[in-house]
């Protein structure tokens, strides 16, 4: 009797999968080339972590290289330069959470308020343009605006570039990724306003709420879980500022504030052929976004809210 209900219920579920196969069998087609990128491009790629406890040869192949333990992390934990690209990596993260983290979200509460369609489609169009060129158009941009015998500042009469002196490049390093990203990021808040029952508004405008109020009390509250999972998501990439950003932009008079982990692993791993040890410095980011996530997550449920699992 009890073999006979079991073989129902599987045989019931069986069914039901079936059924939802048979329903949305044309989007699980669609997700077929999201699956291959992911397969191809961030789970097979995987295997590479074995050079990090390997000591690597060409010749030998990865699988034919002798195993060496944790020697590879022992001799990054005592490279004064990993230490150096580490406290730099940290630092730049930090500027760009405090200070681009809620740049969309009031940009887009922004937008939110316009009532001019015209005038809020161009400023969204100026906006989010800087988000589909490269960092080496950006770049150009950059070092030609602030260029000190054709651009900015020989008209403003300065003798320096804010690109070339330590002192002001990590605020480059911010303000430019802002001006690239800030456009872009408005679209996920934008998108979350759009989802918030209207008739909240009505009943805070009966109520005689002002925009301020209606901003404060309904449209922040609204959104803030969107608002915890971004920035668990960001607390994650901590230790990934933008190799593409800050390769591009750096220079020799800048390596002491500007030489991050991606470009340490960059320059360890291709131009010194040091694979193993690029390779451990790789997990080691990896593994403490990991952590971060986790811990970010964990904070973020109790508080109240969902988190991302």
């Amino acid at each position: 009797m009890q073999h006979d209900r079991t073989s129902t219920k599987q045989s019931n579920l069986l069914k039901g999968w079936w059924k939802v196969y048979h329903i949305n069998k044309y989007y699980y087609v669609l997700l077929i080339p999201g699956l291959l990128f992911f397969l191809v491009f961030n789970y097979l790629p995987m295997g590479g972590i074995l050079l990090a406890f390997k000591e690597f040869n060409i010749s030998s192949g990865l699988w034919g290289s002798p195993w060496a333990g944790l020697k590879w992390f022992n001799l990054l934990f005592e490279a004064p330069d990993f230490w150096k690209a580490l406290r730099n990596t940290i630092i730049i993260s930090f500027y760009k959470l405090i200070f681009n983290f809620p740049a969309p979200i009031i940009l887009a509460l922004l937008l939110n308020e316009v009532r001019n369609a015209l005038f809020k489609r161009v400023i969204q169009t100026v906006v989010y343009f800087p988000h589909f060129l490269s960092w080496v158009i950006l770049g150009g941009i950059l070092f030609t605006l602030f260029s000190v015998q054709t651009g900015l500042l020989k008209f403003l009469g300065l003798s320096i570039s804010p690109l070339m002196n330590p002192e002001s490049f990590r605020g480059m390093l911010v303000l430019s990724d802002m001006w690239k990203e800030v456009g872009w990021g408005t679209i996920i808040y934008l998108a979350a306003i759009s989802g918030i029952n209207q008739e909240l508004y009505e009943a805070a405008r009966i109520d005689g709420a002002n925009r301020f109020q209606l901003v404060r009390h309904i449209t922040i509250p609204s959104i803030a879980n969107t608002i915890i999972i971004l920035l668990i998501l960001r607390t994650g990439h901590i230790l990934h500022v933008g190799f593409d950003q800050i390769f591009v932009l750096y220079s020799p008079l800048v390596y002491e504030v500007s030489d991050i982990l991606d470009t340490y692993v960059y320059r360890t791993g291709l131009t010194m052929g040091r694979y193993s040890l690029a390779t451990a410095a790789g997990l080691f980011q990896s593994i403490v976004g990991l952590m971060l996530i986790i811990v970010t997550n964990g904070l973020a449920k109790r508080m109240g809210e969902r988190g991302i699992w």
